[in-house]
């Protein structure tokens, strides 16, 4: 939602009351009540938390606003609204392979829920020299490093963000783990490193800290040298003399036990025994020896680390060339660290690099014609997990799973388009090999207690102090998320318990009126005021009986937060109560289409049942009644005068006379609710 906020801000440039012309007199007040009931339907029961239950809740002028300026088009809608004898289809997914490796082939690294204990209870020293700072001189510090906001009543604070820094490098070890035990290894091994020189400067100074001078007996002109002299720390520098060496130094030292144990247990695992890089070589060797589509034998590699890509290039590209005969690339972001077996290519430019390995897609041929090479294994970073099209391929490996469902399907989409060669399409996953709760549970532990930002200084909520229940830390939430995700491909859309765009808008209506257009638009021409339908509730448990009624107003009177002016459709109830009022537009369309979809015949119980309750459609005093409460509650008073007038009795056609006050209204249809 708060990407959606900052695009609407550049189109608009910041100008709030820019669609006050269309309706929304405040961008930033449609856009806060739209948030505010995103965060209370977020602290609802898992149970109750579905996306109807949003729907409900959120604001009419945020519907407006994304049927105005957003367009979804999901893999449902593209299926269901497009030619795709002209476009192609999209190829069949095959069920996800699931993989949960070990660390070690030889079984002797520690076990992952030791390991996650030990970084867990990292104190992370190194990162945080404020909190060692003497009480006596923290102000001092404070008012050097924190940012002042709110005309001084608040600030961001320095020490709070080293606290969130070290969180996030906490998270980050767990997530290089489950990635590679090299790029593990690598980052523990920097750590130790740099652990061991800091402690050696912390101790160097410990002899005698009275000697060295505090930032007190400084003024702001001489502590540039002073810093230069004798402090700790990078960016935020600390002076010798102000800090609790003491302390600092047996935590960094206890840090530094912890680190060294697991520098060791990682070395030990080579590459020829990492359980994970050999699962990974037989999936691949399977894929040659048998692909799913004739001789395809293009796979993509991702995972969300540099190191770990290089790690797999180093270890697969030489052997697939030697035993496959394949070309293999590697694409981590920056242009100098790409990679490529494959003579000739311009292993700089990715585009070139993504050409060669889909050059049908790529439309290699156009560029490129007499190339007769292509890359068949591409190892890649998450550079190119959005907007690229590489459908030539048709197998698919995430070698770290992301814990945001969201990442792997924008992943898989660069293989499942429409249009693909491809008849099959497979995905697999590699996951940490514990139960989702433990797997959850260190989510947890750890994001759950990042603090980054104050909220009473930004009038936001924090960036990173997500509430315990709230969507990346409600634990049933996300393992249900992720269970489903091990079971089967799924789309956006999909994803248990999220909210898409296409939720909020009118484009699957808009859509079903095209697709009208093309066969009926005589007969919808021609089709005389006033028609009705008769339709049954229990075609639909939420639905209740009463009537749907679409109007048509000439002027604009009411209210302008109905998004489908002059058009008003409003679902009353048999009792003469609004079940949705004309400002849940959406909610309405979407019950009249529920009840509607594939009902090509007239229901004639329904109709006979009908026809008993009003003389044969002569009587329609119940129905004008429902009429005259629902202008009632659009316009907050009761218009008596001409309202049975508009349901004149016709047989079996309900036609529409205006007169007197409701010249400005016209009834176009109704859908009866049995």
């Amino acid at each position: 939602m708060k990407d959606l906020k900052n695009q609407i801000g550049f189109i608009t440039e910041g100008d709030t009351t820019a669609l006050a012309d269309y309706g929304i007199k405040d961008i930033d007040t449609e856009l806060r009540l739209a948030q505010k009931s995103f965060n209370d339907w977020m602290e609802l029961e898992e149970n109750e938390r579905t996306t109807q239950k949003f729907l409900d809740s959120v604001n009419p002028g945020y519907f407006k606003l994304l049927d105005m300026l957003t367009i979804a088009r999901s893999r449902k809608h593209i299926e269901k609204y497009y030619d795709t004898d002209s476009l192609g289809d999209f190829p069949e997914r095959l069920k996800p392979i699931t993989v949960k490796s070990d660390i070690d082939a030889t079984g002797k690294f520690p076990p992952l829920q030791d390991v996650y204990d030990k970084v867990g209870g990292l104190t992370m020293a190194m990162y945080q020299p404020l909190q060692y700072v003497l009480p006596a001189k923290r102000k001092y510090y404070e008012d050097l490093y924190d940012t002042k906001v709110q005309g001084g009543k608040s600030a961001f604070k320095q020490a709070d963000r080293e606290q969130a820094l070290a969180k996030l490098i906490q998270a980050n070890l767990f997530k290089r783990l489950e990635s590679s035990i090299y790029s593990f290894g690598l980052t523990i091994e920097r750590m130790v490193d740099e652990s061991k020189s800091i402690l050696q400067k912390a101790k160097s100074r410990n002899i005698d800290n009275s000697r060295f001078k505090s930032i007190s007996d400084f003024d702001d002109e001489e502590l540039d040298s002073a810093f230069e002299d004798s402090s700790v720390g990078k960016k935020t520098k600390i002076l010798i003399g102000d800090m609790d060496l003491i302390r600092w130094s047996q935590d960094l030292e206890e840090d530094l036990e912890v680190l060294e144990w697991l520098k060791d247990a990682s070395a030990k695992v080579t590459a020829n025994k990492d359980a994970k890089l050999l699962d990974l070589k037989k999936l691949l060797r399977a894929k040659y020896g048998h692909p799913i589509n004739g001789n395809n034998k293009k796979v993509i590699i991702f995972t969300a680390f540099a190191d770990t890509a290089n790690y797999l290039y180093e270890h697969l590209a030489s052997i697939v060339k030697a035993r496959h005969g394949l070309n293999s690339a590697l694409i981590t972001g920056g242009a100098k660290s790409n990679q490529s077996t494959m003579p000739g290519v311009n292993v700089s430019d990715m585009n070139d690099i993504l050409t060669n390995f889909s050059p049908i897609s790529k439309g290699r041929d156009q560029i490129n014609p007499d190339a007769t090479e292509e890359i068949d294994l591409l190892i890649a970073t998450d550079t190119i997990s959005e907007g690229q099209n590489l459908q030539d391929a048709d197998y698919l490996v995430n070698y770290d799973i992301h814990w945001n469902p969201v990442r792997v399907i924008q992943r898989f989409g660069r293989i499942d388009r429409i249009g693909s060669r491809n008849a099959r399409i497979q995905l697999v996953n590699f996951w940490p090999n514990v139960d989702l709760d433990t797997y959850l549970n260190l989510e947890q532990r750890v994001k759950g207690r990042m603090v980054m930002l104050n909220t009473a200084a930004t009038g936001e909520d924090d960036l990173l102090n997500i509430q315990e229940n709230r969507e990346m830390n409600d634990l049933k939430y996300r393992k249900q998320q992720l269970q489903q995700l091990q079971n089967e491909v799924i789309d956006l859309e999909d994803v248990s318990g999220t909210i898409s765009i296409t939720d909020m808008t009118f484009n699957d209506f808009k859509a079903d009126l095209q697709n009208a257009l093309k066969d009926r638009e005589k007969d919808l021409n021609e089709a005389p005021l006033g028609m009705f339908a008769v339709a049954s509730s229990r075609e639909l448990p939420e639905a209740e009986p009463g009537v749907i009624l679409v109007l048509k107003q000439a002027t604009e009177d009411i209210g302008k937060e109905n998004g489908i002016l002059p058009y008003i459709v409003i679902y009353m109830r048999s009792d003469g109560s609004v079940k949705l009022n004309y400002m849940y537009a959406k909610q309405v369309l979407d019950y009249f289409k529920k009840l509607s979809l594939g009902h090509k015949d007239i229901n004639q119980p329904l109709v006979d049942d009908f026809y008993r309750q009003t003389d044969g459609g002569k009587d329609m005093s119940s129905y004008s009644e429902l009429l005259s409460s629902a202008i009632e509650a659009i316009r907050g008073k009761r218009d008596e005068v001409g309202i049975a007038s508009m349901f004149s009795p016709g047989g079996t056609s309900v036609q529409t006379e205006l007169v007197d006050d409701l010249e400005d209204i016209e009834l176009i249809s109704f859908l009866i609710i049995r």
